[in-house]
């Protein structure tokens, strides 16, 4: 990881800029993908998961008997512990829940808004080098929650055909009942525009690689909402001499071990912590099995030597990180001043992992700064709000004047006689 010391908020921001492809790179592949799935169905699903994934399926659909097979291999262990976080994630999405509030407006005049679930929701489950069955959690959780009708996940295979039996026992265990054999952004796009396996989805949810949040960003073209842009994993820290090194190692470590365009940043008040910082990273990258891949996020990666306090939030402002993890003194001073970030994790014992797992927080969150403007993955998310409004004789001849009034003055004849009409009746 390379130190950036310097006070100018640009250049600091150039030195940090984030790895990714050009969308002038991305555009015609993912365009491609989706007229080859628009007009070939499921022939082009199996012909990209041959190419990708080194496999031939006759059958996209895991079928009820794999299910079963998935569900035995799967330790007891690992299933208390899903449990556990299943539990978890449960009740932190439960108290999200709104009871509708009507409200009297004017004398007669009553409004309220109700959620609705949004009938069918597609989720898109990474495969790749990881088996990201904690992503069920997160995403098949809050849409049932929420009441969603139909809840499509779309995961890659392996090279045998096969989907990793913790997905499978996690997406069992959630109740999703159709599961489809197909990754990148193939599977986008048939969440998108439906094929004779795969039913049309009217919002898409789940992270991936930049293919497949370009392909997100096209599924909007054809009328599918997306939860947000979540592209390659990003966490920064900051630390001050109340954190320990070996913390702040670990969890720089833990992110960049996502992938290799996966980036961490740390704001550290010294250059001694740094070194510190470093010294332990060194030492525990040699113990981990994806070293190869956490070598070369960390490439991507930097340090920024600050004791800022004010410099350090315009950073973290700036940047608007997916995980935001502070260790630092003045953690009371700094969290009502956070105005970008996906999630944060506060204090030398919440490492991002707890929130990635089992805290009950949803882990699905902004990336690439688009913390600036989106929110995590919440209840919410799955629902649709509707509005309401009732409106009685005496209501309607207290607000008419208004509405009428406003009417004539935006040239909407028709707009104010449908008020006018209605007052003359109750003359």
């Amino acid at each position: 990881m390379k130190i950036v010391n310097s006070q100018d908020l640009n250049e600091v921001m150039s030195l940090c800029e984030r790895p990714s492809i050009s969308t002038d790179q991305l555009k015609p592949i993912i365009e491609g993908i989706f007229k080859e799935v628009q007009s070939l169905g499921d022939a082009a699903l199996k012909k990209y998961t041959h190419y990708f994934d080194k496999v031939d399926l006759d059958n996209l659909i895991v079928s009820e008997k794999e299910i079963d097979n998935a569900v035995s291999k799967v330790s007891d262990e690992l299933k208390n512990a899903i449990q556990v976080a299943k539990s978890n994630i449960e009740k932190f999405h439960k108290s999200q829940q709104v009871a509708p509030v009507k409200i009297t407006t004017s004398k007669g005049v009553n409004c309220w808004q109700e959620s609705r679930a949004i009938e069918k929701v597609g989720i898109y489950i990474p495969g790749g080098t990881a088996p990201l069955f904690s992503t069920v959690l997160m995403l098949a959780v809050p849409a049932k929650i929420a009441g969603c009708k139909e809840v499509v996940m779309c995961t890659p295979p392996n090279s045998k055909g096969e989907i990793n039996p913790v997905i499978l026992y996690t997406a069992n265990l959630c109740g999703i009942t159709k599961i489809v054999k197909v990754g990148g952004a193939q599977a986008i796009a048939a969440m998108s525009l439906g094929t004779e396996s795969v039913p049309k989805t009217f919002k898409i949810f789940g992270p991936g690689n930049q293919y497949v949040t370009a392909a997100k960003m096209m599924s909007q073209e054809y009328g599918s909402a997306i939860d947000m842009p979540a592209g390659p994993s990003e966490l920064m820290l900051v630390a001050d001499d109340s954190a320990v090194p070996s913390f702040v190692a670990a969890d720089l470590l833990s992110q960049a071990e996502h992938g290799e365009d996966s980036q961490v940043i740390c704001i550290a008040s010294s250059l001694d912590l740094i070194n510190n910082i470093q010294e332990q990273i060194t030492s525990q990258l040699q113990q981990l099995p994806r070293k190869e891949i956490v070598a070369s996020a960390l490439e991507n990666s930097r340090f920024i030597c600050s004791d800022s306090f004010d410099f350090n939030l315009n950073v973290i402002n700036e940047y608007a990180p997916e995980h935001l993890i502070l260790c630092t003194n003045d953690n009371d001073k700094i969290l009502p001043l956070i105005e970008s970030a996906g999630s944060v994790f506060i204090g030398n014992y919440t490492p991002e992992s707890a929130g990635d797992y089992a805290s009950g927080t949803n882990h699905t969150l902004p990336t690439s700064a688009f913390a600036k403007t989106y929110s995590g993955v919440n209840l919410a998310a799955f629902q649709k709000q509707i509005s309401f409004q009732e409106i009685t004789k005496e209501g309607i001849q207290n607000l008419g004047a208004t509405i009428e009034l406003m009417a004539e003055a935006e040239q909407l004849e028709a707009h104010k006689n449908a008020v006018t009409l209605r007052l003359k009746s109750l003359q």
